[in-house]
This record gives C-alpha cells, structure tokens and sequence, in this order.
C-alpha cells in the first residue's frame, strides 16, 4: 500500500469512527429525550384522572387550597429538562450523589414554576430514577435483562437509603413519626408498589374494561391507596386517617372497583369524603405516574 493510500485509509477508519461516535450520541439524545416526553406526559395523566380521592384534577382542586390543575402542568413542564438530564445520567453510569443533584435543580425549578407550592418532589424523585434506570438499561452491559424498578435497586439502593434527607419534609416527618418506610425504602427495593400493584391493575383494569384508559388509572389510584404506607395521608390525618383511606380504597375495590354499575358515582363518594376530612394520597398520585411511565417503558423495552 502507498504512503497516500495509507494516509486515506487511516483518515476514512477516523472519519467512520467520528461518525459513529456522533450517531451514538444522537441516539442518546433522542432516547432522551422521548423518556423525558413520556415522564412528563405520565404526570400530565396523572392530573387529568378523576375521581381521585381528594386529588388535584381538572374537575376540583380536591383536599388542596393552595393548587389547581394548571399549576400541575406548569410544574410538569418545569421538570421536563431534568427527567431528560436524568437519563442521559444513567446512560453514564452516574453515581447517586449526580442523579441527587440534577433532583435538586428540578425541585428549584418547580418551585420557581410553582411560587413555591410543593407539586412533584415525590414525583421528581420517583419517576427521576426510572427515567435514570431507563438511561441506564440503554447502556446494555448487564444492565438489560431486568426491570426498571430492579435496576434502581441495584445501582443506586445503597446510596440511597444512606444519603442526606431534608428533616422538614412531610414525608420525612410522617416517617420518623410513624416510622413509615416512605418513598427512599420504596425505591431501595425497586418500586414493589409499581411492579405489584400499580402495573398489575392498570394491566388487569384495560383487559376488564376493553381499554377504556381513563377507568384503569382509576383503579390502579384505587389499588395503591388501599396498600400504600402514604406518608402524605399519615401527615395529614395521622394512622386513623391513613386506616382509614386505606379501608375506604378496598372497599371501592371490594364492590368491584371500575367494573361495577354506576363506579363513577361510588368512587366520587370516596373522592368527597377525603376532602371533608383533608385527605389527601399524594404518595399514590406518584406511584400511579410512575406506574404508567413503567408501563410505557417496559414495553417499549419488550417487558
């Protein structure tokens, strides 16, 4: 071979790799991006299902004064650019300390977007570490062949448990109070309320009802309250407000849940009997996004 022909060789295998670099990196980006679309559309779902008991929604603000559906949606759209920041953390592997941080400056943004008003921060730490857990899988290197939920778990479960807490948080304080596990033991063992209860009944719930969407994420709502150690309804009405959510969920769902004559009515009978008492599951709203965005994922992924 020719020293010229040598040189066009060498510079087309540097060229071919430039290339591919650049294909790979815009991939990613799309990826990204799409998971971040779908994170904020679980959330935009989320605020239009109704009834949820005493749940912010289109149709009333439920057991909330200082929010409203509109302000959901700014924040969702707040957030956005950091569930994208997310994945693009997990496809490099990012330690927990990273993903907190980019948590951190969604919370920032939320409140700008909010004034304020605490919408997501559940709901930025839930759906953040799936949308880093599906930044993650994208890696492949043994990182492909398990849900989202059990990658969470894997990677990041340690550090999660141990690292810094904020003390004033509602959670915080309902967890040390009532020594409820709340959402950093949830996620340590890979989201168990999304992978078996919160898919399962949306799942069993379109199969029921011939794929009526909107019914389903009712009963999903519905399913996790009725199991859920909510932190928001134990800082709101203590163990008999919890007790009593809870019973009050299974018993929609012991008469039939959605598939049951005239379900609407019976589930905004609950829905106003939780905003009498100020009852609010904002731990099972964020299950519920999650629960659709794992959907979603999972089955992009073929799971």
């Amino acid at each position: 071979m020719s020293a010229v022909a040598s040189r066009v060789a060498v510079a087309t295998t540097v060229a071919a790799r430039e290339a591919s670099s650049a294909g790979h990196a815009l991939r990613i980006a799309a990826w990204a991006q799409h998971v971040a679309a779908m994170a904020e559309h679980s959330l935009l779902l989320e605020v239009s299902t109704f009834p949820k008991p005493g749940l912010v929604s289109d149709i009333d603000n439920g057991s909330h004064t200082d929010m409203d559906a509109a302000m959901f949606r700014r924040s969702a759209a707040a957030i956005r650019p950091f569930f994208r920041e997310l994945v693009v953390a997990g496809v490099c592997n990012a330690e927990m300390a990273t993903l907190r941080r980019i948590g951190l400056r969604a919370e920032r943004a939320m409140l700008e977007a909010t004034r304020g008003v605490n919408t997501h921060r559940g709901a930025i730490f839930g759906v953040g570490l799936l949308c880093a857990a599906a930044g993650l899988r994208a890696r492949g290197r043994g990182y492909v062949n398990m849900p989202l939920g059990r990658l969470v778990a894997a990677r990041w479960g340690r550090d999660m448990v141990g690292g810094p807490r904020l003390p004033d948080s509602h959670g915080e304080m309902a967890s040390r109070r009532y020594g409820a596990g709340g959402a950093r033991q949830e996620a340590a063992r890979g989201f168990p309320s999304v992978y078996e209860v919160g898919l399962p009944a949306l799942r069993a719930a379109l199969h029921a009802t011939t794929g009526d969407a909107a019914a389903a994420r009712v009963q999903a709502c519905f399913a996790l309250i009725a199991i859920l150690e909510d932190t928001n309804l134990l800082h709101r009405g203590g163990a008999d407000g919890l007790r009593y959510a809870q019973q009050c969920a299974q018993g929609f769902l012991d008469a039939g849940g959605v598939c049951q004559p005239h379900w609407q009515a019976r589930a905004q009978a609950v829905h106003h009997a939780f905003v009498e008492r100020r009852l609010s599951p904002g731990g099972a709203a964020d299950v519920l996004a999650m629960s659709m965005l794992a959907a979603d994922l999972e089955r992009a992924e073929g799971w």
